[in-house]
């Protein structure tokens, strides 16, 4: 069972069916998806399936926590908090649509995620990977206390850093 989150302006709960067109919109979004999964849109037929596995597998068989991020009824984003081999740990993934970016949305993401790392799921680290270029993820989340522990060179020679955050 997935909690549902709240933030000051947000409310992270679980997708619905309904949510499909909002999903696919953020994540065909060149400006969102270019720091997410390879780094560029996915073809839509794939996003759909991601959306479809969702339900069907993530949320069907609870592998990890993963939600639809509304403000004022409205999908602004996604956000995860899963098991990854890359980090060793539990890694929080977040995206929100390019309309809500600089306004402070993204920390409250993150800080929610951490909240539930440690609270909820009882972690003692919380992580995250972020491709260097990104520099506004990665000031974000050094604000709220995230640390740089390593970097992964990919296969394509990019560098993705990791963060870990500490109760």
């Amino acid at each position: 069972m997935i909690p549902t989150l709240r933030t000051e302006r947000l409310l992270l709960e679980p997708y619905v069916p309904a949510d499909e067109e909002a999903f696919v919109t953020l994540f065909q979004d060149p400006r969102v998806s270019a720091w997410m999964g390879d780094g560029g849109p996915a073809p839509e037929e794939d996003d759909r399936a991601l959306f479809g596995r969702i339900f069907t597998k993530v949320y069907a068989q609870e592998l990890f926590a993963v939600w639809a991020v509304r403000r004022d009824g409205v999908l602004v984003g996604h956000a995860e908090i899963k098991p990854s081999e890359d980090v060793g740990g539990h890694e929080i993934v977040y995206a929100l649509a390019t309309a809500a970016w600089g306004s402070g949305l993204g920390t409250e993401v993150a800080e929610a995620l951490v909240a539930h790392g440690f609270g909820t799921l009882g972690l003692s680290a919380v992580h995250a990977t972020v491709a260097e270029p990104n520099v506004a993820s990665l000031k974000l989340l050094g604000r709220i206390g995230f640390e740089h522990v390593r970097d992964i060179t990919e296969d394509d020679g990019s560098t993705t850093r990791v963060l870990t955050r500490r109760p």
